[in-house]
């Protein structure tokens, strides 16, 4: 039985620790997200960005608009910031962008986003929204160096800026006899509203935001798994202690 579970143990450890090698393979390298899941203040700006740039295409359909009191926002700042015309607080977060309309437009229905911080992680989607550029050939005019010929435009445009994506032929490190296309970075085309460091801010707040709304409850989980795990050390002492108690003068 030991040896089983030694078995078990090291296969689960070697599988955990090739996750982040297989999620990296072939793509560029991904940025670390800010962790501010636990910044109201930075969840209501990732709110506010979400509804007013995602929300157009992508539907939040596990999430409702009054699941943001949460985060710290009052009925009222709901419904003064956050809802369109026809929406009320208690309903879901549904975009009016119809199925047929997004196929035509982008080939594809978007995805809902309710749970795509859990399904690409948060360092995935920071990196993502920092690296799209213009590219003429795709039919949107953009392209992402995280998801090559991706059929989302670039939504925060406006508030990055215009980027090309610089290329140069390389020999190849496997193949010296071959060539490869190299990315070299972006070059800035035309100023967005707002400044490099500023645009990334901004980025990380929507992250987090998008990280929170995944799981809502998840800093409630946390701390209660806190004083679970403390309880659990606390009882394993006095379980021991008993057990030795009892078992002292037995030989």
């Amino acid at each position: 039985m030991n040896k089983l579970f030694a078995k078990l143990t090291a296969a689960l450890l070697i599988s955990v620790a090739a996750v982040p090698t297989m999620a990296n393979e072939g793509g560029p390298a991904l940025d670390t997200a800010p962790d501010l899941v636990n910044s109201l203040p930075a969840l209501q700006k990732g709110a506010k960005i979400f509804v007013n740039y995602c929300l157009n295409c992508h539907s939040a359909s596990s999430m409702r608009y009054n699941r943001l009191r949460d985060i710290g926002l009052t009925d009222d700042e709901i419904k003064a910031n956050l809802l369109f015309t026809s929406d009320k607080v208690g309903d879901l977060m549904k975009t009016s962008l119809a199925t047929k309309d997004a196929k035509e437009w982008f080939g594809s229905t978007p995805p809902d986003l309710s749970v795509i911080a859990r399904s690409h992680g948060a360092d995935w989607l920071y990196t993502y929204l920092r690296t799209f550029y213009r590219d003429d050939t795709r039919p949107t005019g953009w392209n992402n160096l995280v998801f090559p010929n991706v059929g989302m435009p670039h939504v925060l445009w406006e508030l990055q800026g215009q980027r090309v994506a610089k290329y140069e032929d390389v020999k190849d490190h496997h193949d010296p006899a071959k060539t490869v296309h190299e990315f070299k970075g972006f070059e800035q085309v035309t100023p967005g509203q707002l400044k490099s460091a500023d645009y990334n801010e901004a980025v990380a707040d929507l992250v987090a935001y998008l990280n929170w709304m995944s799981e809502p409850a998840q800093n409630d989980r946390r701390r209660l798994g806190v004083w679970v795990l403390l309880f659990i050390a606390l009882f394993s002492v006095m379980a021991w202690g008993l057990n030795a108690s009892y078992w002292k003068d037995i030989k």
